[in-house]
């Protein structure tokens, strides 16, 4: 099954407006790549690996390219000042019948300021209804990544389960995982 080509779509929510990533985000990525829990939790181990120069690019190419390739990969940006503040991405929409997987990050000057719950509920929306026509939205972390749990239940996104040792990070230190879902039939944002 060939994947679902996306078309790349803007998002206004509130104060921030969700657009595809640009190869002229890699200044700002790279800014965000430098924090550890950004680069611990969503980096991936290939891009860890590379010297910290070439990090931003190698995370960066394959994600403005993702659209054709059945992922929808927005940056978050300030809408006043155009700070990028962070990333969240519905992947793999499709690859099971109705459904995607989610995943974000924010960069700290944005924490505690809702902008991961708030990005994850308009991109959630946004695939239920927008046209892409999904009916299910999980997302996995880290247990210890307590913040990206918030995240996730802030988004009305329910704890379904944990995965037994299924994150593993660079230095092969294993980590069990909350599995979360949103339904399309389920509430949003939790205030």
């Amino acid at each position: 099954m060939s994947p679902t080509r996306l078309e790349p779509t803007e998002i206004q929510a509130g104060d921030l407006l969700l657009r595809p990533l640009r190869l002229s985000d890699e200044p700002a990525v790279a800014v965000a790549l430098a924090d550890p829990g950004i680069l611990r939790w969503t980096a991936g181990n290939a891009v860890i690996a590379l010297p910290a120069a070439q990090r931003a690019k190698a995370w960066l190419e394959p994600r403005v390219r993702a659209w054709t390739l059945g992922n929808a990969v927005f940056a978050i940006d300030d809408l006043t000042s155009g700070e990028l503040l962070g990333a969240v991405t519905l992947r793999d929409v499709h690859r099971i019948p109705d459904q995607a997987l989610a995943a974000y990050w924010v960069t700290p000057a944005a924490r505690g300021r809702r902008v991961g719950a708030r990005a994850l509920d308009a991109v959630s929306q946004w695939g239920f209804a927008g046209g892409l026509g999904l009916h299910r939205i999980s997302l996995d972390h880290a247990l210890v990544n307590e913040g990206s749990c918030r995240v996730a239940t802030a988004a009305g996104f329910q704890l379904e389960g944990v995965m037994r040792d299924y994150y593993v990070e660079p230095s092969g230190k294993r980590h069990d995982s909350h599995l979360h879902a949103r339904l399309a039939t389920d509430p949003g944002l939790q205030s």
